[in-house]
């Protein structure tokens, strides 16, 4: 039987920016992502508990959401595959922060699109928490870009194109 990851896809691709209690920050790809609400802007991804973001989420209830551009891709999978325990992703894939204006969470340097969250919901579905975050700030630098886009383990794809009814 196929994964629920393998057979809705794709799925869109964002950077999670935490923090633990004591300011240090963590950067994590994920894609259980979604928007849930226009108005007050909320968003929703879920999570394993056995991730580091995981942890932080406990501790700081708030996070950054980072849409990263396709031509960031090994730095999206290095994002999703290294363990924040062990590495310091920023330093390791030469990822700049900036100070975010709403949360604790530092915001990435030249980034399409950002959403600074607070936490306002954390509740466990099977083996993942959904993380339901209001939208206090956003930023938005572009919107001409093509996101990543992911398909399952390390598959990946692309906008092809818009169809416009």
């Amino acid at each position: 039987m196929a994964r629920v990851s393998e057979i809705i896809f794709p799925r869109m691709t964002g950077l999670v920016i935490t923090c633990d209690s004591q300011g240090k920050p963590n950067i994590a790809a994920f894609s259980f992502l979604m928007p849930i609400s226009f108005e007050p802007k909320y968003v929703a991804f879920a999570v394993s508990p056995r991730r580091k973001t995981y942890e932080n989420l406990r501790e700081v209830e708030e996070f950054v959401l980072a849409i990263p551009p396709s031509e960031m891709i090994e730095k999206v999978w290095a994002c999703g595959t290294k363990s924040g325990r062990e590495t310091d992703k920023f330093v390791l894939l030469g990822l700049e922060t900036v100070r975010a204006k709403t949360v604790k969470p530092p915001l990435l340097r030249s980034m399409p699109v950002q959403l600074e969250c607070r936490m306002e919901l954390f509740k466990e579905f099977g083996d993942h928490w959904l993380v339901v975050g209001r939208v206090l700030k956003e930023h938005v630098e572009k919107l001409d870009f093509q996101p990543v886009l992911h398909y399952s383990k390390n598959v990946f794809t692309t906008v092809s194109g818009r169809m416009v009814l």
